[in-house]
C-alpha cells in the first residue's frame, strides 16, 4: 500500500503505470459538498489478483493541479489503457471530463446483468462487493470523512486502499457474469431451454396476477384511509392531458393561416378503410417488419 506524497514520486509512477493494459482506480474529493471540491487522492491499483494491498498505490494529489494535468493526459486520455471505475461518471468530473477515453464503469456493468443473475437490492460498491466476492464487515464510514485534512488518517488510508481492492474483485466477477450471457444459439439445447422457459412463464403468470391483484388493494386501501405513504410504498398521482381537434378543423386553419405543417402520419387501418381507392392517390410508403413471438403448446390449446 505504497503512499505517494510528492510529485516527483507521483511522475513516477505515473510514467510507470503508463505501459499497463488496465488500471483500477478510485478517487476521494476533499469538500466535495461545496462550490469548489478538491480532489485529494488517486487510488491506482494494476494488479487485481492482489488482495495485500501491496499493489494499490495511494497519490495525494490534494492541490496539485500539476500532478493531476499529468495524470489526466498520460493515463485518462491514453485509450490503450482501460481504466476501471464504479460510477466512473463522478470520478472522470475530477480526472479529465470528456478527455477521458477507454472507461469501463462496474456500476454501469452491473445494471446490464439480468436481475436474476445478479439479485441485488442495490449496485453500490459495498453491496456488490458482499455479494459477488464475499467480503464482509464493509465499513463506508470515512467516505464522508475530511479529505481535506493532513496528515490522512490511518482510517481514511485503509478505507482508501480497499476500496480499490473491493473495485477490482468486483470487476472480475462481473465479467465473469457477463461471459455467462453470451451463448451461441447454434449451440443451444432446446429442450432443456424451453422446459425451463414454459416452468417460469406459468410461474410468471401467477406472480404477475397476484401483484396487479396486490397493488390495486393497496392503492385503494391508501385512498381510502388518507394515508399517503407507508414505511415501504409512496402514492402519488398525475394527471396526462390529451389535447384532439377535428382533422378538417386543422386542415382549415393550416389553410388559412398559412402554416407549414408537413409531417408523416400513420395510416391505421380506420383511415386507410375510409380512405378507400382515394388510398391510391397517395404517395406513401410502406414499412415491413417481421416480428417474432414463442406460444408454449399449453397455451394454444387454451386458446383454441
Amino acid at each position: 500500500m505504497p503512499y505517494l506524497t510528492t510529485a516527483g514520486e507521483i511522475c513516477s509512477l505515473i510514467t510507470e503505470h503508463g505501459k499497463a493494459k488496465t488500471l483500477w482506480i478510485d478517487t476521494e474529493v476533499a469538500d466535495y459538498q461545496t462550490r469548489n471540491p478538491r480532489l485529494s487522492l488517486i487510488q491506482v491499483l494494476d494488479n487485481p489478483e492482489d488482495m495485500t494491498g501491496n499493489s494499490v498505490y495511494l497519490l495525494d494529489v490534494l492541490d496539485k493541479s500539476d500532478v493531476i494535468a499529468d495524470f489526466v493526459e498520460r493515463i485518462m486520455a491514453n485509450d490503450v489503457i482501460e481504466k476501471v471505475f464504479h460510477n466512473a461518471r463522478y470520478d472522470v468530473k475530477y480526472l479529465g471530463g470528456k478527455k477521458v477515453k477507454n472507461i469501463t464503469c462496474t456500476l454501469e456493468m452491473a445494471k446490464k446483468i439480468p436481475a436474476y443473475l445478479l439479485p441485488v437490492p442495490n449496485y453500490q460498491l459495498k453491496t456488490l462487493a458482499t455479494e459477488l466476492c464475499n467480503f464482509h464487515d464493509i465499513d463506508k464510514q470515512e467516505q464522508r470523512s475530511n479529505w481535506g485534512i493532513r496528515p490522512l488518517t490511518e482510517a481514511q488510508i485503509e478505507y482508501a486502499y480497499l476500496d480499490c481492492i473491493y473495485l477490482a474483485q468486483v470487476h472480475l466477477q462481473l465479467l465473469e457474469l457477463e461471459s455467462n450471457l453470451i451463448v451461441d444459439p447454434n449451440q443451444e439445447d432446446l429442450s432443456l431451454l424451453t422446459a425451463r422457459y414454459i416452468e417460469i412463464e406459468q410461474r410468471q403468470k401467477i406472480l404477475k396476477s397476484e401483484f396487479e391483484h396486490l397493488q390495486e388493494r393497496v392503492k385503494q386501501a391508501m385512498l381510502a384511509q388518507n394515508i399517503s405513504e407507508t414505511s415501504s410504498c409512496k402514492l402519488t398521482s398525475y394527471q396526462r392531458k390529451t389535447v384532439k381537434a377535428q382533422f378538417q378543423d386543422l386542415v382549415d386553419l393550416v389553410e388559412n393561416q398559412g402554416i407549414e405543417l408537413d409531417f408523416t402520419i400513420n395510416l391505421t387501418e380506420d383511415i386507410r378503410k375510409n380512405l378507400g381507392r382515394n388510398l391510391e392517390k397517395l404517395s406513401v410508403n410502406v414499412d415491413t417488419n417481421t416480428y417474432w413471438k414463442i406460444t408454449s403448446k399449453n397455451q394454444e390449446s387454451e386458446e383454441d
